[in-house]
């Protein structure tokens, strides 16, 4: 280990050395913050093409090649040249006399090592054996401690271009050397060498003299040493800067070399850990190129040393948001990535986020070498493809994540995975996506040892349960970059929030904004005087309890907004419009078009993937100023402002829980922008006393939701675990349960039932209806084995709720009796999802309208179904129905011809329109059918008698996942491109992956309406990460099937295993 970090310190320092002597030689690393390391490497890069000129000299400017050098004829009479033009004759001599002469000359050699000895590798075409020989040989004349490897410090001196003359002088005249015998440095040899050749080519083409001696070597013997450097030094002078850069070269052979010392670092116990954190320094140099970090801040520091995290034990830690987590996450999986080479699951919680994370990691990878997989929606492969060499990063949501651990169980190769990052674990706690996240980390630490585990969150409370189950350390801080300040408003006087106060709050300032009659009777809650103290120069965030509230309080600020506003920045308000038109097709939200001139918008689920994209864009770039938005955007991207206002401490009519009250204050104070962050909480005079015990009490605490939801709880994993063959038999089961969060917390859940017996009842359950088998009786009750059946396989496997797997087999089957393929709209009522159903009600005039639109064979499908078209206009004209007709089927089709309208129209306006539901509740169904069509093609693959719908399905889910014109497909497959930024990116030209992975970003700016310097960086990144998997998994394809079976007979198997 010492032995590997000094070596990647003699390489960075060795440009530095002192011309005089070569002894003083080892330079420390820079300590390991993040700072630009530019100037030590520009500097030792120009170190390196400094020769040994005696005392400097001004120099004189000349053109002329023979007057260059003419001032330094005693340059060729010291003894540097000298042992020059010996080695060169000593090199062309013939083979066998050249071997006579460096066995006579080792005789006398000095063996004795020196510790400040250089070693530099170089380009040579020297073999190892000879090289030795010919520079002992010379040794003796040279002023230079003998070494293990004292052919580098006389090459070190020697320029790049005699290096290269030595080798054509070599293969012109009698082809000496071993070709079998490489560089001791593969990767510097190749990347130096190919830069060498590079210079040469352009150095020969003016260097008539040079190009010459390198073609005939009889000639070249007759030359003077002197006059064939002046010819090649004049050609190096003339010549123009070769393409490759140097610095760039050696950035690749430090970054080679240091992942391969940090290897060792991480194995060995020593405190020498690296240069950025066990990382290369490529990666610090990345950060403040990309993100504009150049120092960690001190927490971040101290986390990532603490003695746990080096020995590689689960960690839980906990700041306040805006701390800085998620980078102390990042390096913690560029560790796995590069230094121990095993693969990284990071687990987000929104889709939205996900796709956010693969932008700004994908251009890590492209650097570093590693892939950025995204597995969202109906994103991803199962298994995900195994790669022999680049290693994967997966960002995936709960549930995907959930899926893809099953899977890599299930192959085999849970082992692969070294690390599972948790954002968000006190989602832990929160419904069925709760018992998910649970069962995926249960079944990590139960099947893989060495799988390590980071948890982080803001809002934890009762961690030691959490630290019991995940088996891991705590670390936590009170750390924020930026001040945050805490007021309430109560009528026109702000107090701010203060624990040494009495009551928990102090009086701080009354409000001074003079309010007419009108103004106090639309704003009661005087929001028109907290906007204006902040916008426009700051930003600021207004939390309402509603989605109908957010868009109502935006119209209504910009009724009282001074005019004076609309010049802000009017113009690029002006685009944002207009790339709100050109995503909606030609339509613009009514509220938004007002709104938006004055730098408000509303920020809720009702908005399109492509608006909120763009709202988001103009908010982070300063265009708009405030947004008011509902609780879900304090959990979603990062969205900071100066000011966070709470216009009640309600979420829809539930009281406002203290662990949404922190996320959402946490969103004030935008570090680097702002010096202070500022949140007030508006209530009433009758909420005070409780919001005082929301301010002043502890955060909640989490508990397991395992038990609670039984169907996406308890029950599937019980299927998941016999299915994957983690445990089979009651007894493992069972061990199995009291390894989990349930099992840590089972004696505060559990009042009526025990563990053992909900967890027998729930296996009955299970065998019950036809999902479980059992296998074997066993001795005892603890023996008792049980195996999945085809439909409890197929169930898992598509992670379908149990709640409505039958009643998918059920609608499956029956759909094969007169599956109708003259349309979609029989296979999208398969896929429509079931948990929506129970959502919906249909507005029957609409429906009706739609039903007797439908074709002949659309009819058909209603018929098979069993809804007719007399019953749904009796429903539009409100008459009473006797004939009983299964609701959720009627919902459910009703759902289908919205789906069926947008795959033809592929407009969510129209379809928002024609079906009179909000355009982002539109988009939620498109999403939701995307998933369950993956889910429903996985469950059939598992069972024989659906075969017909495996390719359909795989269309199906296709056109749902993009539901645009097939030709946008390709550009809509990278991560960040939508429907409205495809169609852009195809009008002008860009119409594959490839054309977006070669483009430049600065080109795509200026072509691209509304499209941001970063947003372009972020396309090209995650183009070039998809164009460079699918080659990547092609080429492995190739070598899979080149490859020698390793069963083939006649290989000496048998014999080898006697053996």
């Amino acid at each position: 280990m010492e032995d590997g970090g000094a070596r990647i310190r003699r390489r960075v320092s060795v440009r530095k050395r002192n011309r005089g002597s070569l002894e003083s030689r080892c330079v420390a690393l820079a300590p390991a913050e993040l700072q630009p390391a530019e100037d030590l490497e520009d500097e030792a890069v120009a170190g390196s093409r400094r020769r040994k000129t005696g005392s400097p000299e001004p120099t004189q400017e000349s053109d002329s090649e023979e007057d260059m050098f003419s001032g330094y004829d005693s340059f060729t009479e010291n003894s540097f040249l000298a042992q020059v033009d010996d080695l060169e004759q000593k090199y062309l001599q013939p083979h066998e006399h050249r071997e006579l002469a460096a066995d006579s000359a080792t005789k006398g050699l000095c063996s004795e090592s020196t510790k400040n000895t250089v070693s530099v590798s170089t380009v040579s075409c020297f073999t190892d054996s000879e090289t030795n020989k010919l520079v002992k040989s010379q040794a003796s004349g040279l002023d230079v401690p003998a070494g293990p490897e004292p052919e580098n410090d006389l090459l070190l001196d020697v320029p790049s271009s005699q290096i290269l003359y030595f080798e054509r002088m070599q293969n012109s005249s009698s082809g000496l050397g071993d070709q079998s015998t490489k560089d001791r440095d593969g990767n510097s040899r190749q990347s130096s060498h190919e830069e060498l050749t590079c210079s040469h080519k352009e150095q020969s083409q003016q260097s008539d003299g040079f190009s010459k001696a390198a073609a005939s070597p009889e000639t070249n013997r007759r030359k003077s040493i002197a006059d064939r450097l002046k010819s090649a030094m004049s050609g190096n002078a003339t010549a123009q800067t070769p393409v490759f850069s140097r610095s760039k070269q050696l950035k690749e052979t430090l970054l080679s070399e240091e992942i391969s010392v940090a290897k060792e670092a991480m194995e060995s116990p020593s405190d020498d850990r690296g240069p950025f954190y066990s990382l290369p320094s490529k990666v610090r140099d990345l950060y403040v190129q990309l993100k504009g970090i150049k120092k960690l801040y001190d927490w971040q520091h101290t986390c990532l040393t603490l003695s746990s995290v080096q020995k590689r034990k689960n960690l839980i830690y906990s700041l306040p948001t805006s701390g800085g987590k998620t980078l102390v996450a990042e390096i913690l999986m560029l560790q796995e990535l590069l230094c121990r080479q095993k693969d990284v699951l990071m687990i987000l919680p929104y889709v939205a986020i996900v796709q956010e994370k693969i932008s700004s990691l994908s251009s890590f990878g492209i650097e570093l070498g590693f892939f950025v997989e995204e597995y969202a929606g109906s994103k991803g492969r199962f298994p995900p493809t195994k790669r022999r060499e680049k290693k994967s990063l997966y960002i995936a949501t709960i549930e995907k994540g959930h899926s893809l651990v099953n899977a890599l169980i299930e192959t085999g190769r849970i082992s692969m995975l070294g690390l599972v990052v948790v954002d968000e674990l006190h989602m832990i706690g929160e419904g069925s996506r709760g018992a998910i996240l649970e069962m995926t980390l249960a079944k990590v630490l139960y099947t893989s040892k060495t799988t390590q585990i980071i948890g982080m969150s803001a809002t934890l409370n009762n961690v030691k349960d959490l630290q019991e189950f995940l088996k891991a350390e705590y670390y936590t801080s009170q750390f924020r970059p930026v001040e945050l300040k805490e007021y309430l408003k109560v009528n026109d006087t702000i107090y701010e929030v203060d624990s040494r106060a009495e009551n928990g709050m102090a009086f701080s300032r009354l409000l001074n904004y003079k309010y007419s009659d009108a103004l106090r009777k639309m704003d009661p809650d005087h929001l028109v005087a907290l906007v204006t103290e902040v916008i426009p120069n700051y930003s600021c965030l207004v939390f309402c309890p509603s989605k109908k509230s957010c868009e109502n309080v935006a119209e209504m600020l910009c009724k009282f907004l001074s005019k004076d506003y609309l010049n802000h920045r009017g113009e690029e308000k002006s685009e944002v419009i207009k790339s709100l038109r050109a995503v909606g097709n030609g339509k613009v939200c009514p509220v938004l078009k007002r709104t938006v001139p004055f730098g408000v918008a509303y920020h809720h689920s009702g908005l399109t993937s492509d608006e909120r994209r763009l709202l988001e864009e103009a908010y982070s770039t300063g265009i708009l100023c405030l947004f008011t938005c509902t609780s879900t955007l304090a959990a979603g991207v990062n969205l900071p402002a100066r000011r966070v206002i709470l216009r009640a401490p309600y979420v829809a009519r539930e009281f406002l829980r203290r662990n949404q009250y922190k996320q959402m204050v946490g969103r004030a104070g935008r570090a680097g922008i702002d010096t202070v962050g500022e949140s007030i909480l508006i209530l009433q005079e009758k909420d005070k006393q409780q919001v005082l015990e929301l301010i002043n009490g502890p955060l909640e605490n989490c508990y397991s939701h395992l038990i609670e939801e039984f169907s996406k709880g308890i029950q599937s994993l019980f299927l998941s675990l016999i299915g994957l063959k983690i445990a089979t038999s009651l007894g493992d089961i069972y061990q199995f349960m009291n390894g989990t969060f349930f099992g840590v917390q089972q004696k505060i859940l559990l009042k009526e039932k025990s563990l053992w017996e909900i967890t027998v009842d729930s296996l009955s359950y299970l065998t019950e209806k036809g999902l479980l088998q059992k296998e074997s009786h066993g001795d005892t009750e603890l023996e008792c084995r049980f195996r999945v059946t085809k439909l409890g396989q197929a169930s898992f496997k598509g992670a379908i709720d149990l709640a409505y797997c039958d009643t998918l087999y059920r609608d499956l089957k029956k759909g094969l009796e007169g599956l109708v393929l003259e349309s979609l709209l029989h296979l999208v009522y398969l896929t429509t999802p079931y948990d929506l159903v129970a959502q919906t009600e249909p507005d029957w005039m609409v429906y009706f309208r739609q039903f007797s639109q439908l074709s002949p064979a659309e009819q058909n499908v209603a018929a098979l179904l069993g809804v007719s078209e007399s019953f749904i206009g009796k429903k539009a004209s409100g008459q009473a129905i006797r004939k009983k007709v299964d609701k959720n089927i009627v919902n459910r089709l009703y759902l289908s011809f919205v789906l069926y309208s947008l795959l033809k129209e592929t407009n969510v306006w129209s379809v928002s329109e024609k079906f009179n539901m909000p355009r982002g509740h539109v988009q939620n169904l498109l999403t939701g059918a995307a998933s369950f069509s993956s889910c429903v093609l996985h469950f059939c693959e598992e069972l024989e008698e659906f075969w017909v719908y495996k390719a359909l399905l795989v269309e199906l889910t296709k056109k749902l996942t993009y539901c645009v014109k097939a030709e946008l497909i390709p550009l809509m497959e990278v991560t960040g491109v939508l429907e409205g930024r495809a169609k852009q990116l195809y009008s002008a030209g860009y119409k594959s992956v490839t054309h977006l992975a070669n483009a430049s970003p600065e080109v795509l700016v200026r072509t691209i309406d509304h499209l941001s310097r970063r947003q372009a960086k972020q396309i090209v990144s995650s183009a070039k990460m998809l164009l460079h998997e699918k080659a990547e998994a092609l080429q492995e394809e190739v070598e899979e099937l080149l490859r020698l079976p390793p069963d083939l007979p006649g290989l000496g198997g048998p014999n080898t295993e006697e053996a």
